[in-house]
């Protein structure tokens, strides 16, 4: 477990997500390279898909890495992901009505303008229209990354800018794969989760303090959560809105919070491992096979480069202009602009949720095609921006 020292956790975080986001773009290339190598292909694939457990459910069948690593490892992903939501709500960067305007409105103005500009592309071929939401997330792992190779070009207030847009863009995230990508359910195990649901609130209210027990029920309502045909990894959020926190307003991380010493565990396996993992296991594609201009992945290219700058910018731009908020400190709009950009790399969410919304293999491919190149173009077009952009150096 990593140790909480006197460093605030937003530049932990920040830091570690830097270095996380790298390494999740060096798995992905290579996963592109294994995938389009002759050499490798074949055996690429086999390891995706092999055979590594039983069958946990019948509507997955034998479970492979690539469902171990979706189903699984990736409910660790979004426990993480809900922990730093209840962090930042309640102790955090998100704690005050005035600290969350100008993030939510971008962040809701930059998920409904990439859906919009994909339907709008892609709404007039069948079968199409359940892919909406791919294009609408951000990835903060590779955003921050890409923030993190600019050096002292991007002040604190743009990390923190970006950071606090893609927590609310995951709350949207995750709402819509609970609403929107659940199947048939299984009401059983449903009130079966309901019940570990329960248990895990009230150790809360009793004052349990202990990380064990809230595990050994985090593992039971991920198996009943899967059963019931919710995605398994809403197993993760709903965990850990029950994990105990104890307020440190202006301070560093408490040791003796459970939500910080939990946070601070997870944080380095997600970071270094799982989400490099999932890079590698689901961004395999050959590009041989599937156009880029054909609707899906044209509709998805337009909504993360296109639709992500006009939503978060147009939102940034219009709430300052009416006096509703105050740009970032120490940020010009050129820079803001740039930020705007890097929100359009939707890697791991767009890619999670590629998979979801649809089943037929090469819809898939050309869904991986359009985050890819969406993703890169983001990625690329704002460090060109943020790197030219005029800096004013203002204190970290």
């Amino acid at each position: 477990m990593t140790r909480l020292g006197p460093r605030s956790a937003l530049r932990d975080f920040l830091e570690s997500e830097a270095s996380g986001g790298i390494l999740l773009i060096g798995a992905a290339l290579l996963a592109l390279i294994a995938a389009n190598l002759p050499a490798t292909r074949d055996a690429y694939a086999l390891f995706v898909h092999a055979t590594t457990g039983p069958e946990l459910t019948p509507k997955l069948g034998p479970m492979t890495v690539h469902l171990w690593v979706n189903d699984g490892l990736m409910a660790l992903f979004f426990l993480l992901v809900g922990l730093e939501i209840k962090r930042e709500v309640i102790d955090g960067q998100l704690a005050r009505p005035a600290d969350r305007r100008l993030p939510i409105v971008a962040a809701a103005a930059g998920m409904a303008a990439p859906a919009l500009i994909y339907l709008a592309i892609t709404g007039g071929t069948p079968g199409l229209s359940h892919g909406w939401a791919i294009p609408a997330a951000t990835d903060i792992a590779f955003a921050i990354g890409v923030l993190a190779l600019l050096g002292s070009r991007a002040p604190s207030s743009l990390k923190l800018f970006l950071t606090t847009v893609a927590i609310v863009d995951d709350m949207g995230a995750v709402a819509i794969i609970a609403a929107v990508y659940t199947e048939a359910l299984n009401l059983a195990a449903l009130a079966g989760a309901a019940v570990v649901l329960a248990a895990m609130i009230a150790m809360n209210r009793l004052g349990v303090k202990r990380l064990w027990p809230y595990g050994i029920a985090f593992v039971a309502l991920w198996y009943l959560v899967l059963l019931s045909g919710v995605h398994a990894t809403i197993a993760g959020v709903l965990a850990a809105m029950t994990i105990p926190i104890k307020r440190t307003p202006g301070a560093p991380d408490a040791e003796d919070s459970p939500l910080h010493r939990l946070e601070h565990a997870l944080h380095p396996w997600v970071a270094y491992a799982i989400v490099p993992l999932f890079g590698f296991v689901n961004a395999g594609v050959a590009f041989g096979h599937s156009p880029l201009f054909a609707p899906l992945p044209l509709g998805i290219v337009a909504g993360l480069f296109l639709g992500k700058q006009l939503g978060v910018f147009g939102a940034v731009w219009a709430t300052v202009r009416l006096g509703w908020t105050a740009k970032p400190p120490g940020a010009s709009w050129a820079q803001i602009y740039g930020v705007a950009l890097l929100c359009g790399i939707g890697f791991t969410m767009s890619l999670f949720i590629g998979g979801l919304a649809f089943r037929r293999p090469e819809m898939i491919d050309e869904a991986k095609i359009g985050i890819l190149c969406g993703s890169l173009l983001s990625a690329l077009a704002g460090w060109l921006v943020l790197r030219f952009a005029d800096r004013r150096r203002v204190p970290i």
